[in-house]
């Protein structure tokens, strides 16, 4: 099969490499350019495990075409080394309780932070409903909402 070149930018770094035109995103990052952060659940797009940000926004690298991503901005679980949010939600993360098995947490986390950022005001109903679209098995959900919660307050109180 043909091989195509696929110039991205991942977490900070310009890479080039050489797909196939089915070869999903996921399977790119994780068998070409070895960020392994990023999980293979249902390999449908429903489950959230393979959740990355696409030019700044969260989205299922299972489904998504590497071909497609040719020129964009791609970052994963592994990038986000010294961003404030992410740190906050890591520690909120482990105060609440949010994770256990770990498999959901990469693609969890990449969502938490887009809610944190793009949605401010957001109670607890409307953190649920827009983490409606990753899957946890272990948990329950409850200590990922509080956590999610708890670094959205501490913004708001932040700004006062």
């Amino acid at each position: 099969m043909t091989r195509l070149p696929i110039h991205l930018t991942v977490n900070g770094e310009a890479a080039e490499v050489l797909a196939e035109p089915r070869t999903h995103l996921a399977d790119l990052l994780r068998g070409e350019l070895l960020l392994t952060g990023t999980h293979l659940g249902c390999e449908h797009g429903v489950c959230g495990a393979c959740t990355v940000e696409l030019d700044d926004a969260p989205a299922r690298s299972c489904i998504t075409h590497a071909g497609a991503c040719d020129g964009a901005r791609i970052r994963t679980i592994e990038g986000f080394a010294g961003d404030a949010v992410m740190e906050a939600l890591r520690g909120a993360f482990t105060a609440e309780h949010a994770l256990q098995c770990g498999y959901c947490t990469p693609g969890m986390l990449i969502t938490a932070r887009d809610i944190v950022l793009r949605l401010p005001d957001a109670d607890e109903v409307r953190v649920r409903e827009e983490l409606s679209g990753n899957l946890c098995r272990c948990t329950g959900y409850r200590g990922i909402v509080r956590a999610v919660l708890r670094v959205l307050e501490a913004r708001r109180a932040l700004k006062g």
